[in-house]
């Protein structure tokens, strides 16, 4: 495949957008703050279906070492980081040369070694790897059918694909739209209501690309419990899926 047939899968407003808070990933106080609040319910979700997939131990401290994990819109690498924790080697692959480069300036503190690269993911020359994430992405992008299939396109064929994005319901337009942009809990401008997908057009999409979804929760919030996993997918809702036999 040529360069000039490479599916083109990034909205540049969204780029700009993200690649404009590239300073504040890192802080918990700050654009980002949603995002390190979501990131250890994702997290939770994530090793329950690598031990799952791949049959580790839940009580190991690496379950993929030896195995490969490709972050697709890995922003400043909040998610490749513990990834490179659990033994992956990594790569992580986004939109903003910014974010790109407040990973590879936050990994080399924390003394990982990380792949990040800048641009679309079809024109990085990547392999196939065992683990395939993407988190809040596809909700970003040109056209998501193209985009899904760039994924499965580095997924090995027994490996594991774990996805995440917003649903489109009338609490999602509420909760995630009006309200966290406007009490700031996320940056102005960050959603686009009409883009978010349900559950059901998601699993079309993955199912036209030859994927079967394997486990699938929500992502809910309570003034109890904040951010947790759910069987309510009304705002936000992360699954597991694997190429069909």
């Amino acid at each position: 495949m040529t360069n000039a047939s490479l599916p083109k899968t990034i909205n540049a407003a969204e780029a700009a957008h993200f690649g404009a808070l590239a300073a504040e990933w890192w802080d918990p106080k700050g654009s980002s703050a949603m995002l390190h609040r979501l990131n250890p319910v994702r997290l939770r979700f994530i090793r329950s279906a690598i031990d799952t997939h791949f049959g580790s131990d839940a009580k190991s401290r690496y379950p993929l070492a030896g195995k490969t994990a490709l972050d697709v819109g890995c922003g400043a690498g909040l998610l490749c980081e513990p990834l490179a924790r659990l033994g992956a080697d990594v790569t992580g692959v986004d939109a903003a040369p910014e974010n790109i480069a407040a990973a590879k300036t936050h990994a080399a503190v924390s003394g990982l070694t990380i792949d990040y690269r800048a641009g679309e993911i079809g024109a990085q020359g990547l392999g196939q790897c065992d683990v395939v994430t993407c988190m809040e992405v596809i909700e970003h992008v040109m056209e998501p059918a193209a985009f899904i299939a760039e994924l499965v396109r580095h997924l090995r064929p027994d490996g594991l694909l774990l996805l995440s994005t917003p649903n489109r319901t009338a609490a999602s337009r509420l909760f995630l739209v009006e309200a966290a942009e406007r009490l700031g809990q996320v940056p102005r401008g960050t959603h686009d209501w009409d883009k978010f997908l349900t559950p059901e057009e998601l699993t079309a999409l993955l199912a036209d690309a030859g994927l079967a979804v394997m486990d699938m929760q929500g992502i809910a919030f309570s003034p109890m419990s904040g951010l947790h996993l759910s069987d309510n997918m009304a705002l936000n809702y992360i699954l597991s899926a694997q190429l069909r036999d």
